[in-house]
């Protein structure tokens, strides 16, 4: 069982710590961080470099801390949160990602709830450091914090689409 969760958390860490450093900077395809606040004004944010300085950090830092099994549910509230605007984002394109849909985010959303439930497992930084097991409710707090945190983000930075005038 370690070793799947070792796995998934590998895979799901660094997805997401990738996907955060492609808006900062132009490594892994990115666009850097012009490119990155260019992005999130086309999605309709406020804030831009410093919405994409905010939105890659949350990234990387949640990604790293997940990959590495360290501080495990926090972590995992960090993905989730960031994952749920790119959510809300892909929301009206549907689910699947072939339309640019928000099959992706989803993924990444319901993985790292699994990850906050499991726990990070024996090879992780959590074990190393002799951090106690998180008890099950843990994963129920990731969720909800990193689906609110998500939404409040959503609903302070963007902007809403202009109405046309009748």
């Amino acid at each position: 069982m370690d070793t799947g969760i070792l796995i998934l958390r590998l895979l799901v860490g660094l997805l997401v710590a990738g996907h955060g450093v492609q808006k900062v900077s132009r490594r892994l395809g990115g666009e850097g961080l012009a490119g990155g606040a260019q992005e999130f004004r086309a999605d309709g944010f406020r804030g831009g470099a410093f919405t994409a300085l905010a939105a890659g950090g949350g990234q990387i830092g949640s990604g790293l801390l997940l990959a590495a099994g360290l501080l495990t549910p926090l972590a995992a509230t960090g993905a989730i949160g960031v994952m749920t605007v790119a959510l809300t984002v892909k929301w009206h394109n549907g689910l699947w990602v072939q339309h640019d849909g928000y099959e992706y985010p989803l993924v990444l959303i319901c993985t790292s709830a699994a990850l906050a439930a499991t726990g990070p497992g024996a090879w992780s930084l959590d074990a190393v450091l002799g951090l106690p097991p998180y008890p099950s409710w843990w994963a129920a707090v990731a969720l909800a914090a990193g689906l609110a945190s998500g939404l409040l983000t959503r609903l302070l930075l963007h902007r809403p689409a202009a109405t046309a005038v009748r």
